[in-house]
């Protein structure tokens, strides 16, 4: 059944070859959909965990609806070890934030502060580190030294060296203030963020906002793979049982951009929807020409004795083996520009602008293709099955054919 399915095939070499090339075009279109749209939302999940929350983030009850310094983690130092005992994770960053006014010499603005521990900072985990365009981090975490964004030193008219003056309520509704040095100056390339946020020693902050040495308003966890933010923050749930906290995976902590990409998916899963109708198109209207066309030989292998299921079979073979040629010409055709595509990409901050953000978080202006394992075998297995269910009718106009009004056919 197999070798003759095979020589049926190519009984109408070019038939099958351009249907075959309608397969790997789909393919390769399939592969361009996945590819741009797995790089760009693992790109902006990654980039938006860096801004402060990490993929997960673990925090006080109530704190993501309604932040207040007075929502706090108690025993930050024991949920950063619990988090870091994880396999999937990689860092945990102990971090208190909240709202302050900022103000030089200049003027003043209203702001955002996050405290951290530069010994738990490093540039993979801290979007602002790598953003640095003048000076560096401080080194302690409880010196006098900051760090801000490019937009407040221009509104501040701060440089290096020069001084700031930070003003917050500590945990009893007392308006305090701290002086500072500015240390480094950072560019995102938002310019909302570039405005409005100032990174500070978290013990200095603590200090004055009143929290205990091992009291945090947060804990941010980064891990190796963001598709597996749900099963870590599970994990962490069962680890923390005991502890009255709340465990939020991206999509929960940023709604904004977690709508957004699942919106853009659902689009991207309606263009390869449409791209799978036109391939199970045209192997359907290959498949029909050829039943028609073997009406006579179809009725021979009736009447001398093959069951009309065999008959169904052999078509639905006959489309299978097409869907797999069209497969391999696919992979062939659609290999060397995934190859450029991961490796190189395409720049298109041309025609994106300069600080070009979405949810506030900086989109990457250069379209590069990634693949997750389970993104390949899903498209694989698609083509596959739409190439053989496309058969299905031809097959059960085959196996439906008299013998004897077919042995008429010339």
């Amino acid at each position: 059944m197999v070798k003759l399915t095979w020589r049926n095939l190519w009984r109408r070499k070019r038939r099958t070859m351009i249907t075959a090339m309608t397969v790997a075009g789909g393919l390769y279109f399939s592969i361009a959909f996945t590819a741009t749209g797995d790089y760009a939302y693992t790109n902006m999940i990654n980039a938006s965990a860096t801004m402060g929350l990490g993929h997960i983030t673990v925090e006080a009850d109530g704190y993501n609806a309604s932040p207040s310094v007075n929502k706090r983690v108690t025993d930050s130092k024991k949920v950063r070890d619990l988090a870091l005992s994880i396999s999937a994770v990689y860092q945990a960053s102990i971090r208190v934030t909240g709202q302050a006014m900022f103000a030089s010499a200049a003027k003043s603005v209203g702001g955002v502060f996050i405290g951290i521990d530069p010994s738990q900072e490093t540039a993979k985990t801290n979007i602002f580190l790598r953003s640095l365009i003048d000076g560096a981090l401080f080194n302690t975490a409880n010196g006098r030294d900051v760090i801000i964004g490019s937009g407040m030193a221009s509104k501040l008219q701060l440089k290096l060296g020069r001084k700031l003056v930070y003003t917050t309520t500590d945990i009893h509704g007392e308006m305090v203030s701290e002086v500072a040095r500015v240390s480094g100056i950072f560019n995102t390339g938002v310019s909302e963020v570039d405005s409005t946020i100032v990174i500070l020693p978290v013990d200095r902050v603590r200090n004055l906002i009143a929290y205990e040495p091992d009291e945090a308003t947060m804990i941010s966890v980064f891990i190796h793979d963001q598709r597996k933010a749900n099963d870590v923050a599970s994990t962490l749930k069962t680890k923390l049982s005991d502890m009255p906290s709340e465990i939020l995976a991206w999509h929960e902590t940023q709604p904004d951009m977690a709508g957004m990409i699942s919106m853009d998916r659902r689009m991207n899963y309606m263009s390869q929807f449409l791209v799978g109708i036109l391939i199970s198109a045209g192997i359907l209207n290959t498949m029909l020409m050829s039943v028609m066309e073997r009406k006579r030989e179809f009725g021979i292998m009736l009447a001398i004795g093959m069951s009309p299921w065999r008959l169904f079979t052999l078509v639905l073979f006959e489309s299978f083996w097409l869907g797999l040629v069209g497969l391999i010409l696919g992979v062939i055709f659609t290999a060397p520009t995934y190859y450029y595509m991961h490796n190189v990409g395409i720049d298109l901050s041309s025609f994106m602008g300069e600080g070009y953000d979405i949810a506030g978080v900086l989109l990457d202006p250069v379209m590069k293709y990634r693949l997750y394992k389970e993104s390949v075998i899903s498209i694989m297995s698609a083509v596959l099955g739409l190439t053989t269910l496309a058969g299905l009718y031809p097959g059960f106009r085959a196996g439906r054919m008299s013998p004897v009004e077919n042995l008429k056919v010339i």
